[in-house]
């Protein structure tokens, strides 16, 4: 008795933690350059003192989806969409270099290029700072910051540098905590000068809002099924005591 409630038990748990990855999907369905999370379920062994007797649910997200998500016209100077498979370089909190695909760019009042996050943009070496004032920002197709500063004639144009760009491959990419990407490896990776971007654009969310609200129901639907497994596990055990004490 005590096997069949301890599935139900963690079937149901795991349930919990499957609704959460899909409810977060659904909340970023609408954030620039976001990846959805996958999901799955395997049956698990588990292990500890006696014999290996029992075994439970786990529900566990084996990476992203990095499929390329919608390109949005926006004709913004400062917004850009990587064409392809890419990545932007930006700072995390933390100081380490980290990896993401919005790219809704804007300037501070220091001139500090950051991301929609405030998260400082990367360039060769290092963070990006624009020359204050400024009038125009272009970013060309492969990365490079050109301005124009405030009360230039138009063809008064400067290079201030050039966003880094990488392109380790989508299988050694690894999501953290604060939602930005890093190698799984944590080493930094190497530019690739071959990366292009489009300009005055955003590429979107590739959340598939239904698809993720279906799952949402499914995965309600079984939990439900392993609280009555519970619910009858118990009125089993009742009926089973009641039967010894006849005896």
């Amino acid at each position: 008795m005590d096997k069949f409630l301890y599935v139900a038990m963690t079937g149901a748990k795991q349930g919990m933690n499957a609704l959460a990855v899909r409810a977060n999907n659904l909340a970023n369905a609408n954030t620039d350059g976001f990846k959805a999370d996958m999901n799955q379920a395997r049956a698990m062994q588990a292990f500890g003192e006696g014999m290996p007797t029992r075994v439970f649910s786990m529900a566990e997200s084996p990476g992203a989806n990095f499929r390329e998500g919608p390109i949005r016209t926006t004709g913004r100077d400062l917004d850009i969409a990587i064409n392809g498979d890419g990545w932007m370089a930006v700072q995390a909190q933390d100081g380490s270099e980290a990896y993401t695909r919005a790219g809704s760019l804007k300037f501070d009042s220091t001139g500090l290029l950051v991301n929609s996050s405030d998260r400082a943009v990367m360039g060769e070496a290092g963070p990006i700072v624009l020359p204050l004032p400024i009038e125009k920002v272009h970013i060309s197709g492969e990365g490079i910051i050109s301005v124009r500063p405030q009360g230039a004639t138009a063809e008064v144009i400067e290079e201030v540098g050039r966003i880094k760009f990488v392109n380790p491959g989508n299988d050694q990419m690894m999501r953290g905590d604060d939602g930005l990407f890093r190698l799984a490896s944590g080493e930094v990776a190497a530019t690739d000068p071959t990366v292009r971007v489009e300009n005055g654009a955003v590429e979107g969310s590739n959340v598939n809002a239904v698809h993720e609200m279906v799952e949402m129901i499914n995965i309600q639907r079984q939990y439900e099924m392993q609280v009555k497994m519970m619910k009858n596990a118990e009125e089993l055990d009742r009926a089973s005591s009641s039967l010894l004490r006849m005896s």
